[in-house]
């Protein structure tokens, strides 16, 4: 039976709005709560959601509603198209090809479009407008979580009453299996906006609530979802952000201090709601777990995100792989009858790039691959909707006529006149070589060599402009490429994003699409609200 009652009335399927917060009791009444909505008001970007799939639906004969009993959703954080086509050519690079004829395991789906991504307030978006549009069907500002675009940032009181609701939300409801996975912090933007409502993105536990939001009763995103109470809970969670789940007095198991200032402990929180729950900090309490006996899992891994995929070995304690947190979670929400949904964010693609770190980006992205082709081997495909999308693209640049074969991060070498490839990088007008990858704006060129640790490079200046040399190693894991506009950090870019699909339901997401359309094509093929509505009233 459902801890939360509120019935998922017909308005609600037009505003995607919910009628009240999900309560703390454990009370089983079918009686909707009174609610203050008002259900006048409608969402512009819901409605055409639906409508495309109205649409669709009438045209598309092999369409289905609710013939996907599971639903996977791959997010590749800043994952653009030039990140694709960059970490394609790495990937077949590793594996002794030229690289560019090479397919990545989402290459291969049956089904790809494209997604515009920009906020309701942005031409170039951020991860919380950007994730809130594809898991709550209705496009909204940037910076924030789960409320609609009437919303303003950093207001408490302006979200409430404009709370949407999440697929992950209406998975639990309809008595689903559910799991959140990322390689970032767990309360950061995009794993964030699966559960949590927030007008500020950076409200991550107690410590950076506003004094308004302190006053009109907000909660931190942490604490959200510690408080989630749809269904019997979110089943598997895992990633980093321990920091933000423990009293700045307590050290952590690698010596980190955490961030709240109530002084809960909301990893020993978890623990007392979830009896038949296991919690595990590292590679080993990870390997350990038995799936076939845990029902509920709680992995934080890190203080603060987790490592590159290129740093994991350097961890204090040591902590799981992407793929290896996905095909475990699989084992784990498999086992329900009535299905599964699962996000999966490889974030640290984004973190990167706005390091201006093509290396660690790319090698994060080839891992990213690896877990979608787990997921694919795990799962029966008849009765699975995989969905592989990126929240945002990047400023990285493919260009320079390189060769065929060139190492993607390598300097630019061309072909001769006979067609042969030379064997000296080029030289532009400054007599200086270039790299076929670079960024158009950011921190700019650094070389630290492959003794370097991610994120290094905030701790100097920016130092945009030419500087590389025809002797430079420019494919060690601590080269960051050269940039054009000085600032302190990369920034996202605008343009439309790949969305590759497989499984019931994939043929929604063809064509060009709002980025909203994805939480709308995962309705459809799992018929999320539906069987949600069926439950509420049971």
């Amino acid at each position: 039976m459902m801890k939360n009652t509120f019935k998922l009335l017909p308005v609600l399927v037009a505003t995607a709005l919910l009628t009240a917060c999900p309560s703390d009791d454990d009370d089983n009444t079918t009686t909707p709560p009174e609610s203050s909505v008002d259900w006048t008001k409608t969402n512009a970007w819901f409605e055409a959601g639906q409508n495309t799939v109205i649409t669709a639906n009438e045209t598309d004969v092999n369409l289905t509603r609710g013939s996907a009993k599971n639903v996977i959703l791959f997010v590749g954080d800043g994952m653009g198209v030039s990140t694709v086509t960059a970490a394609r050519i790495l990937a077949g690079q590793i594996e002794g090809q030229t690289g560019e004829e090479y397919q990545l395991s989402f290459d291969k789906f049956p089904v790809a479009g494209l997604l515009k991504t920009y906020n309701t307030n942005q031409q170039t978006p951020d991860s919380a407008g950007t994730m809130t549009a594809m898991i709550s069907g209705a496009k909204t500002k940037a910076g924030v979580i789960g409320l609609s675009e009437k919303a303003l940032r950093a207001d408490c009181a302006s979200g409430q009453g404009e709370e949407l609701v999440t697929a992950i939300e209406l998975a639990e409801m309809a008595g689903k299996s559910t799991g959140i996975i990322s390689t970032a912090r767990i309360t950061h933007a995009t794993p964030a906006a699966t559960y949590a409502k927030s007008s500020e993105r950076n409200w991550e536990s107690d410590d950076g609530l506003s004094e308004e939001a302190k006053t009109n009763g907000c909660k931190d995103i942490a604490q959200q979802l510690i408080d989630f109470n749809y269904g019997d809970g979110i089943d598997v969670v895992l990633g980093g952000g321990r920091r933000h789940f423990i009293p700045s007095s307590l050290t952590d198991e690698e010596g980190k201090n955490g961030k709240r200032q109530d002084g809960q402990n909301l990893i020993s929180l978890w623990q007392s709601k979830h009896s038949n729950g296991q919690y595990v900090f590292d590679q080993s309490g990870f390997d350990a777990v038995d799936t076939t006996v845990a029902d509920k899992l709680l992995g934080l891994f890190n203080s603060s995100h987790m490592e590159y995929e290129a740093d994991r070995a350097n961890d204090v304690a040591g902590e799981p792989s992407l793929s290896q947190m996905t095909e475990k979670s699989l084992q784990i929400l498999s086992k329900n009858d009535k299905g599964f949904f699962l996000t999966v964010e490889s974030g640290r693609v984004d973190h990167a790039h706005h390091a201006g770190n093509a290396y660690r980006a790319l090698y994060d992205a080839v891992e990213f691959a690896k877990a979608i082709e787990v997921a694919m081997n795990s799962v029966d495909l008849n009765e699975t909707l995989i969905v592989v999308t990126a929240d945002h693209s990047h400023v990285l640049t493919l260009a320079g006529y390189p060769t065929r074969g060139n190492p993607i991060l390598g300097l630019v070498k061309t072909n001769d006149s006979a067609g042969n490839p030379e064997s000296e990088p080029v030289l532009a007008g400054d007599e200086r070589p270039y790299t076929t990858l670079g960024y158009t704006n950011g921190l700019g060129y650094a070389n630290y060599g492959d003794d370097s640790f991610g994120d290094q490079r905030y701790s100097e200046q920016h130092n945009t402009g030419r500087h590389v040399h025809t002797d430079e190693d420019t494919e060690s894991s601590g080269f960051h490429q050269e940039s054009l506009v000085p600032l302190g950090s990369e920034t996202h870019a605008g343009e439309d994003v790949g969305v590759y699909a497989i499984g019931p339901g994939a043929q929604l997401l063809r064509g060009v699409n709002e980025q909203s359309m994805v939480f709308h094509a995962i309705d459809y093929a799992a018929d999320l609200i539906n069987q949600a509505e069926v439950n509420a009233v049971q």
